[in-house]
């Protein structure tokens, strides 16, 4: 069997009331934390987490959000996602680097974040702009070991490598979200792999399908009902030497998650057991 830590995503609230006892019930003891109020991102909740997690469960990173406006759509999106939006720029990259700390706490390598609709056409002051913040972030990431990684999906894979490049800095990487390639209408992620090649440092074992129509992103679906291709996409992250965490998301609550992500766990430990 091919060894790939398989987790889940979890919020840090989550954790700090309840513990580790929802990872216990799913058979996982790897999480991604999610973070997206920063104002608890404290020397105190690091410490609690640690103690929280002990020697039973590994954080693999710590996916960081940012305050302001958030709209997941075609419209609105790209005037009020990640970085790219200057009103909300810099508030943004102070919380971003707030959670690089909360990663450094934690004895954690690597954040995740969601940069925004970042423009295809690297000739744009808008394109120029994110560029440089996105290094200033990265930087302060750097002077504490951390990695900064783009959660892929609200650009197409090229114009990520390009920033990537443009950024010029060797601890940036790529957190592959396949569902979100298909549910933005960027790529086939299998194909995207061969594009991001080792530049891959976290996975999110999610599923979806393309839009149906040019304002509304597509739907999100279990692990196996959506056109992610999962056998091929692990086949081609082992081509690439992929050791990072196979973090499974099921972006709904109650009972059905919970199933989902059951399902998506014997799928993954089905796959990796053919290699």
């Amino acid at each position: 069997m091919y060894n790939l830590d398989i987790g889940v995503i979890i919020s840090l609230e989550k954790l700090l009331q309840n513990g580790i006892q929802e990872l216990e019930e799913l058979g996982l003891d790897t999480c991604q934390v999610n973070a997206w109020n920063t104002d608890i991102l404290t020397e105190e909740n690091a410490n609690r987490l640690k103690e929280i997690v002990g020697h039973k469960v590994k954080i693999a990173s710590v996916w960081v959000g940012w305050p302001g406006p958030k709209a997941w759509n075609f419209i609105d999106g790209p005037s009020t996602l990640g970085l790219v939006p200057k009103e909300y720029r810099y508030v943004r990259m102070e919380a971003l680097k707030r959670g690089a700390d909360f990663a450094k706490m934690l004895g954690v390598n690597d954040i995740v974040t969601h940069v925004g609709f970042i423009p295809e056409n690297p000739s744009t002051t808008e394109y120029r702009e994110t560029v440089i913040a996105v290094r200033e972030v990265a930087s302060y990431c750097k002077s504490l070991d951390i990695y900064f990684n783009f959660e892929t999906g609200q650009e197409t894979p090229i114009t990520l490598v390009r920033t990537i490049e443009d950024v010029g800095l060797d601890n940036l990487g790529i957190n592959l979200d396949p569902a979100n390639l298909l549910l933005y209408g960027k790529a086939n992620p299998v194909d995207a792999v061969d594009i991001f090649k080792g530049l891959i440092r976290g996975v999110h074992v999610k599923d979806g399908r393309y839009p149906t129509d040019g304002k509304h992103l597509g739907k999100e679906t279990p692990v196996g009902e959506g056109l992610v291709n999962f056998p091929l996409l692990i086949d081609s992250l082992i081509k690439y030497n992929y050791k990072g965490p196979l973090i499974i998301e099921r972006e709904i609550s109650g009972p059905k998650q919970k199933e989902d992500i059951l399902k998506a766990k014997n799928i993954l430990l089905e796959i990796l057991n053919k290699y």
